[in-house]
C-alpha cells in the first residue's frame, strides 16, 4: 500500500490568508499545507479520502488520472468543496462516492445540477454509496469505518488494512479505539498545541498514540499555531512525525 498526503493543513491552510507569522512566511515547503486529503493506492486501486477546495492543485501535483473510489469523512466544506472537480474522473459510469447519509444530503444540496433528471453534459456524475459504521468495500478494498466525534458532530475515520486515517477528531470511545489496535500506521489529526473545542491538540494525539500503540504515527490537519515543521518535529517522541504535503509512504 502507498499513501500520498495530498494536503495536511486545517480548514484555513498554510499560509493562512493575511498572516505574516513565522510559519506562514516560512520558506520550508513542509510548512506549506493545503487542506487535508490523502490518496491510498491499494492492490492497484486508487482511493481518495476527502476532496477539499485544493483538490485540483493536489491531484495535478500527484500526477494521478484515475480514481476508483472516493470516501468522505464528513460534510464540512474543507473536506467536500471540490467534488465538482471529479467530473474528469467520471467519464464512464461515474465516480463511486462513499459517504454517510447526512453528508450525501449536503452534497446533493450543493451540487443539484449533478443529480438532476437530465444533467448537463460534462457535469460530474456520482454513484452514491451511503454508509454507516458497518464495514464496507470500496473498489474491492475492505474498509472499516471508525466513529469519532468532531465536537458534537459524529464523523468517520477509516481503517484500510493496517492503516487508519482519522481527521477532525476531538474524541473517540474505548470501543472504537479497539479498531486502532495492531496498526502499522496511524494517521491522525493534531491541530495545535493549545486545546481546541472540536479538534485534538498535539497532547491529545499523543495520548491516543499511547492508548493504541501503533508501529508508526503521522500527524495531519495542522494549523500555523503548531509551529515550524523543522523545529516541532524534533520534539516528537520516537515513531511519531508530522506528515507534509506530497509525502509518500509505503506500508
Amino acid at each position: 500500500m502507498k499513501i500520498r498526503f495530498l494536503g495536511t493543513g486545517t480548514s484555513t491552510g498554510i499560509p493562512q490568508i493575511g498572516c505574516k507569522c513565522r510559519v506562514c512566511t516560512s520558506a520550508d515547503s513542509r510548512d506549506k499545507r493545503l487542506r487535508s486529503s490523502a490518496l491510498f493506492s491499494v492492490s492497484g486501486k486508487n482511493i481518495l479520502i476527502d476532496c477539499g477546495p485544493d483538490f485540483r492543485q493536489q491531484i495535478l501535483a500527484a500526477g494521478v488520472d484515475r480514481l476508483d473510489a472516493v470516501i468522505l469523512t464528513h460534510k464540512h466544506y474543507d473536506h467536500i468543496a471540490a467534488l465538482d472537480e471529479l467530473r474528469l474522473f467520471s467519464k464512464d459510469e461515474g465516480v463511486h462516492l462513499y459517504l454517510e447519509k447526512n453528508v450525501a444530503e449536503v452534497v446533493r444540496a450543493h451540487l443539484p445540477y449533478c443529480f438532476s433528471k437530465n444533467p448537463y453534459p460534462g457535469v460530474a456524475r456520482f454513484i452514491m454509496h451511503v454508509i454507516d459504521e458497518a464495514p464496507f468495500s470500496a473498489a474491492g478494498i475492505p474498509v472499516i469505518p471508525i466513529r469519532v466525534m468532531h465536537y458534537n458532530l459524529p464523523i468517520l475515520g477509516y481503517r484500510i488494512e493496517n492503516v487508519a486515517y482519522i481527521t477532525d477528531m476531538l474524541e473517540i470511545s474505548d470501543d472504537e479505539c479497539k479498531k486502532l489496535f495492531a496498526l502499522d500506521l496511524l494517521i491522525v489529526n493534531a491541530l495545535r498545541h493549545a486545546p481546541h473545542i472540536s479538534h485534538q491538540s498535539l497532547s491529545d494525539a499523543l495520548s491516543l498514540v499511547e492508548r493504541v500503540v501503533p508501529q508508526r504515527t503521522l500527524l495531519i490537519h495542522m494549523s500555523h499555531d503548531m509551529g515550524l515543521h523543522a523545529e516541532e518535529s524534533l520534539k516528537l517522541p520516537d515513531g511519531v512525525g508530522f506528515a507534509y504535503d506530497g509525502l509518500e509512504v509505503v506500508v
